[in-house]
């Protein structure tokens, strides 16, 4: 039991680095045509994610390989039941991977203009579809005796999990716009900073709706503590922005989200899945675990791994702290003339000037 709430514990720790890293990294991606007016200034967005945005996501493999670990039950009837919007996810984060490296393999604006569009689509799918999944996954989901999702798609499109949506997508692209704040300089700060203060109210109505609502529904007595912490970090967010505090409102988002997940996780125990079909159906920490071997041998290899990598995770996000401006990226070069050409193109150049 000690060793199955260990590893319960260090998923939520794991998702939670997830949704605070890769929040940003979706909050910055649904921008880039929000903020930038050329492709000088969407290079300029898109190099404040872009040494660490592949980075952010190992914390989602590194969960999703915990849970199947350490928790085969509930990674079966996970992926089983929620196999169409995690495949969208999945489709979603390589898309997005793909337009980080191909956007500048053409010298075309309209091949550009299209790999950005997939860089917003990449990730607003995830930032919608996570929210929607972690809400049915506190609420509960039909399952049967065997453990076997007996929903269909319909029955994660319910009210709650849709708010639970709108409000990771909310919080991501206010982290997100918070970030830029931080990251850059010039025109596409001045607009990060607008706009973070015409999302903060909006978004405070949202997660705090969400919030009670869960807390109401599937919280117990100590989760209103996170709930309580969210609340102050949001008024947080709404006082700090108008006051060019970007660097506390930013760590406000990072407490909203925090909060967020102990919500989820502290609302789920000791449940992983609970079955609205019968209580007695439901996936907890004891029905769902590895045996107690292979969560002592995983255990011992994340002592020894998880400090290295959460010591290179800082490492890189301060190598690459410094504010990036427009003039930072450098202007294409012209392609060279063809053969022939050169002499014509240099008497042309004389005549003209």
């Amino acid at each position: 039991m000690d060793l199955q709430l260990v590893w319960f514990l260090l998923i939520a720790v794991l998702w939670t680095g997830y949704l605070v890293l890769e929040g940003f990294d979706f909050g910055v991606g649904m921008l880039i045509p929000v903020l930038a007016r050329d492709d000088r200034e969407r290079r300029q967005i898109i190099n404040t994610i872009g040494p660490v945005w592949d980075g952010n996501e190992v914390w989602l493999l590194v969960a999703g390989g915990a849970t199947f670990a350490a928790f085969p039950e509930w990674y079966a009837t996970l992926f089983s039941g929620f196999y169409l919007p995690l495949l969208l996810i999945l489709l979603a984060l390589i898309v997005r991977g793909v337009a980080f490296e191909y956007r500048s393999k053409v010298d075309s604006p309209t091949w550009r203009r299209r790999w950005d569009a997939c860089l917003v689509v990449g990730s607003a799918v995830p930032a919608l579809l996570w929210g929607v999944a972690f809400s049915n996954i506190v609420a509960g989901v039909p399952l049967d005796a065997q453990h076997q999702f007996t929903g269909n798609l319909l029955t994660l499109l319910n009210p709650y999990a849709l708010l639970g949506g709108l409000t990771t997508l909310g919080l991501f692209l206010l982290h997100g716009a918070l970030f830029l704040q931080l990251r850059t300089l010039g025109p596409v700060r001045r607009r990060a900073r607008a706009l973070a203060q015409r999302l903060s109210v909006p978004v405070l109505v949202v997660a705090a709706v969400w919030a009670l609502w869960t807390q109401l529904a599937h919280g117990t007595a100590w989760t209103w503590a996170a709930v309580a912490v969210a609340a102050v970090a949001l008024v947080g967010v709404v006082v700090a922005v108008p006051r060019r505090r970007e660097g506390l409102a930013f760590a406000a988002t990072c407490a909203v989200i925090v909060s967020a997940v102990v919500l989820i996780f502290g609302s789920l125990f000791p449940d992983v899945m609970p079955s609205s079909t019968d209580p007695a159906f439901s996936l907890t920490i004891r029905n769902a675990s590895s045996t107690p071997y292979t969560l002592g041998v995983m255990t011992w290899v994340a002592v020894a791994l998880v400090p290295l990598v959460l010591a290179y995770q800082a490492w890189s996000l301060w190598v690459f702290r410094h504010r990036l401006s427009a003039e930072h990226i450098p202007v294409p070069l012209l392609p060279a003339p063809r053969s022939g050409e050169s002499s014509s193109h240099g008497q042309q150049s004389r005549t003209r000037h």
